[in-house]
């Protein structure tokens, strides 16, 4: 009697796994690196395991949050919002100069596009208490199943900490961080952001978010239409346009997220792109390249990402 035989699981090509392996052993740095193929089932990965800043990175999450409580009836894309002087962040905030006195009129969708395609901080703080703050979202990946994805304490808290301060809400708006940021020795942030580095207050791992990505795109974690809407907003991000998205071709698509951390000296910290690659004939692929930290300069921090875009689109 012949017995069935279990099919062989799809294997990553040797030279995806060369590729990744080489490029992630010769960065002068600590990185996190993960390539899932959506459609065979496997992953190649380095350091993929270690639980890396992702800095805004997180706002994927937010969003995810967003769009769940749109699915759910809670809230609706064309809510009103009233954006206060209070509820500015710190670093990039696209809407400050729009916020006087009696604040900014928008709405949820508003906030949403400029948190994903521009990483408007504020934006993404003021959706993060609409859905109930950071424990809402930690409860929100843990329903959903995405176990090795953390997420800190908001835009301000994080980067207050990560800075060795404690946030104040006079400091709305960012001047008042900078120069208390600016007035700290640097040995006290030295060690607070080698604290951070030891263990993230907004840590995941690439493997992590890349398992997060493919049930976005699989649409295991959103209704169709705010899948649709999501990934939308992640092919028109505007941030980051020389980290993954410089290794394409023609007919290749990228949705994604960026995120970028604190520097002190020469030292970066969380810079990161994440998202979801398509080849011209529809093969899917979620990718994370996540740099802990790392002494080279911008170009050589794009140049990886982009070289292991490139390595997928070889092997494709």
């Amino acid at each position: 009697m012949k017995h069935a035989t279990k099919a062989a699981r799809p294997q990553p090509p040797a030279d995806l796994l060369n590729a990744v392996e080489g490029l992630g052993q010769s960065f002068k740095g600590e990185v996190g690196i993960s390539v899932r193929d959506l459609d065979e089932g496997w992953t190649v990965a380095f350091n993929a395991e270690r639980m890396l800043p992702q800095q805004s990175v997180s706002k994927l999450w937010v969003a995810i949050a967003v769009m769940d409580a749109v699915d759910r009836g809670k809230l609706s894309l064309s809510d009103p919002v009233t954006v206060k002087k209070s509820d500015l962040t710190v670093f990039h905030q696209p809407i400050r100069s729009l916020v006087t006195k009696a604040g900014y009129r928008t709405t949820v969708g508003k906030l949403l596009e400029l948190a994903m395609t521009r990483s408007a901080n504020s934006c993404n703080d003021v959706l993060l208490w609409k859905v109930g703050g950071p424990q809402a979202i930690r409860a929100m990946l843990k329903r959903k199943g995405l176990d090795d994805v953390g997420f800190g304490p908001g835009e301000r808290k994080l980067q207050a900490k990560t800075a060795g301060l404690a946030w104040r809400p006079e400091w709305a708006g960012g001047w008042g961080f900078l120069k208390a940021r600016a007035a700290m020795p640097f040995a006290a942030r030295s060690r607070a952001l080698k604290r951070y580095l030891a263990d993230p207050y907004d840590g995941a791992s690439a493997n992590g978010v890349t398992f997060g990505l493919m049930r976005l795109k699989q649409g295991k974690l959103l209704s169709a239409r705010s899948t649709r809407h999501l990934l939308g907003l992640m092919r028109a991000s505007r941030t980051g346009p020389q980290r993954l998205r410089s290794g394409l071709r023609k007919g290749w698509t990228l949705a994604h997220k960026t995120g970028t951390g604190q520097e002190l000296g020469n030292l970066a910290t969380g810079y990161n792109d994440v998202g979801i690659l398509v080849s011209p004939d529809g093969h899917r692929y979620a990718v994370a390249v996540m740099i802990a930290s790392t002494r080279l300069p911008i170009p050589a921090r794009m140049r990886l990402m982009g070289n292991v875009t490139r390595a997928i689109v070889r092997t494709d």
